[in-house]
């Protein structure tokens, strides 16, 4: 994408073509004006317009350009923050109102998915949350049993039950989730798209918003080459946001990631190793995940950017991390490789922001864009149509304060993981 194949990689070389879309022209009009082509903006374009509302999304490069088209494509439920945590940041209504949506956020995906017949390679088979050490299977433990008096269906499967689903030694346990999956990213949020404009709503790529200012009936958003007038303005840029809603971005710390994709494995290995197709992550502070694609290409990654010295630094490291975790791979070479930015907010969890009168947004994903990003989308399509109310949203309303250091800490992310890297070479 933008003649970078690094920055999508195997996506976009495996997922279905985006829709045909053109750049914003003239002067239009719209009740809601969506900035964002990824799964938060698209998610809402699609809600409304099914309601009827003229939508017009701006996208300033290309649909799923940002994270929505370099993720992992794990469809987890919840947050990286333990159930038990989010009450006591978000106070018990918030708390326990995020945990319910977010739950529920992977059946909402697999059913646009069904409804919509998106082609995205979904696997419905859950995740693996796989325990490093004694310490990791405490961790992942304690996360079941919060989930399970939530009436959630985890469980904890022991080293041997792990070993059998994964194909290998290394881990104490894993937590499965039965809620998650994995899809084709890239291909599902070009599916997204395909659906919002067969529900009515325009789709506009290659255009930047520049600015925007009020008119006498609501706002102006303005592109190099067009405006839109509408009631409503919804900011969905999240970690790749610029221009007038920069502030979505300079309140996260940037945390790099890359993935690299191995050529199709051959029958042998497709039966030894995820032959249940789960996706997994580990519990590291500096996590590895991998997954297999429909085509039987490992994907695996970690925290990194392949860029510079870091390149040949994360590659060396992936094949020497991906022969101790699977000895029966042999020699690895990667056919794919891509990375991109993942926000971090100060608490590890998402935002809601009102930026003035009927311009809303929410961000920070904290690398679980997937099944949050598109129900946010269609919570906020439902507080538009006036189906909920403002303090009836999952999160609570804030201001965008920039975190300090945020630009040192992103310096040292970028370092430490090739620090990290060129020594490790287990899990």
């Amino acid at each position: 994408m933008q003649n970078d194949p690094r920055s999508h990689g195997l996506w976009e070389k495996t997922a279905p073509p985006a829709p045909t879309t053109a750049v914003l022209e003239e002067a239009q009009s719209a009740d809601v004006v969506i900035i964002g082509a990824g799964y938060t903006g698209l998610s809402c374009a699609l809600h409304l317009a099914e309601a009827g509302s003229r939508v017009i999304v701006l996208e300033a490069k290309e649909i799923g350009f940002g994270g929505a088209g370099r993720n992992v494509g794990l469809i987890n439920a919840g947050m990286w923050v333990m159930p038990d945590d989010l009450p006591g940041e978000l106070g018990p209504v918030y708390g326990e109102r995020l945990l319910e949506l977010l739950g529920n956020g992977p059946s909402v995906v697999m059913e646009l998915i069904e409804r919509h017949q998106i082609a995205c390679e979904l696997e419905r088979q859950g995740t693996l949350h796989c325990a490093v050490g004694d310490a990791g299977l405490k961790e992942i433990e304690a996360r079941a049993e919060q989930w399970q008096r939530r009436g959630a269906p985890v469980e904890i499967l022991d080293a041997t039950e792990t070993e059998g689903k994964i194909g290998t030694t290394a881990y104490r346990g894993a937590l499965m989730d039965r809620r998650a999956g994995t899809l084709q990213p890239l291909a599902y949020v070009r599916g997204l798209a395909a659906a919002a404009i067969g529900a009515g709503a325009t789709i506009c790529t290659m255009s930047p918003v520049t600015g925007y200012d009020r008119t006498a009936t609501g706002w102006r958003v303005t592109t190099p080459s067009g405006t839109v007038e509408a009631d409503w303005i919804v900011v969905a840029t999240d970690a790749y946001s610029h221009g007038p809603f920069a502030e979505v971005r300079q309140e996260q710390v940037h945390l790099p990631y890359f993935n690299l994709a191995t050529a199709p494995l051959g029958d042998n290995l497709r039966k030894s190793i995820l032959h249940e197709r789960q996706g997994c992550w580990d519990t590291k502070e500096i996590l590895s995940s991998f997954r297999m694609d429909h085509a039987g290409r490992l994907v695996f990654g970690s925290v990194g950017a392949l860029r510079g010295t870091g390149h040949a630094v994360h590659t060396a490291w992936a094949r020497r991390a991906l022969r101790s975790i699977f000895p029966q791979l042999g020699e690895v070479a990667f056919e794919s490789e891509w990375y991109g930015q993942i926000g971090m907010t100060t608490n590890a969890l998402p935002r809601f922001h009102r930026f003035a009168d009927n311009i809303i947004g929410f961000s920070g994903y904290n690398g679980r864009g997937i099944a949050p990003g598109t129900v946010f989308g269609k919570t906020i399509a439902r507080h538009i149509l006036g189906q909920i109310a403002e303090d009836e949203l999952p999160l609570p309303l804030t201001d965008p304060k920039e975190p300090p250091f945020r630009s040192l800490k992103e310096a040292w992310y970028e370092a430490g993981s090739q620090i990290a890297h060129l020594a490790g070479a287990r899990i």
